[in-house]
């Protein structure tokens, strides 16, 4: 759990901590502190503010997902709609997913299991504002990225990750099963280089397979 603020970051970890199903083993007030408590813990997920001082949490973001100490840890971002512009570049740092700060307590527990199990992305109207205003703009300024041969499938799935649904849905969408899907994502992730649902998504848009 990172953030410079003690009372957010105690609550935080009083939720999360309450569920069976998830144990709190650190707690940072800045980037610098979390590099350190993940090289030393290895947590499953790391929930990070944007704005602290020090290091913010784009650049402890940058750091998390590209050292080999520390590579398999999913980043959840915490934040709010006015950072969103720190929210894309959480993104191109390699985040798994996104929170809005003011969420519910479930929704908060939910969220860190999903990123865990590497699932979806998270508060869909964080993401769909995200690509509306910052990855597709990006996309226009730069060579429309040109991705490896996918099948017609593959294609589909793809595009149905980027509007944000599960596998759940995109099963029941294309009237396939889940097990089907996930399949799919999986080759997905191979085929792209992608680390998480997080990249597939960026690239969807990126290549102009989906638009907003």
């Amino acid at each position: 759990m990172v953030d410079d603020q003690a009372l957010v970051r105690g609550g935080f970890a009083l939720i999360l901590g309450a569920d069976p199903g998830i144990e709190v083993v650190g707690q940072a007030a800045d980037g610098v502190e979390a590099l350190a408590l993940a090289r030393q813990l290895k947590p499953d997920v790391a929930l990070m503010d944007v704005q602290m001082p020090r290091m913010d949490g784009i650049e402890a973001t940058r750091h998390l997902v590209s050292s080999q100490q520390t590579g398999d840890v999913r980043v959840l971002v915490l934040t709010t709609f006015e950072d969103e512009e720190y929210v894309y570049g959480a993104l191109r740092a390699g985040a798994s997913g996104f929170l809005l700060k003011d969420t519910e307590p479930a929704d908060l527990v939910a969220a860190v299991k999903v990123i865990a199990a590497g699932e979806a992305l998270l508060a869909p109207t964080v993401t769909r504002r995200l690509i509306e205003q910052f990855v597709v703009a990006d996309a226009s300024r730069q060579r429309r990225l040109s991705l490896p041969a996918l099948t017609e499938r593959e294609v589909d799935v793809l595009v149905a990750v980027a509007r944000g649904l599960s596998n759940l849905e995109i099963a029941e969408e294309l009237f396939v099963s889940h097990s089907t899907v996930k399949t799919h994502v999986s080759h997905l992730l191979a085929k792209l280089g992608a680390r998480d649902r997080a990249q597939l998504v960026m690239l969807a848009y990126q290549s102009g397979l989906a638009k907003p």
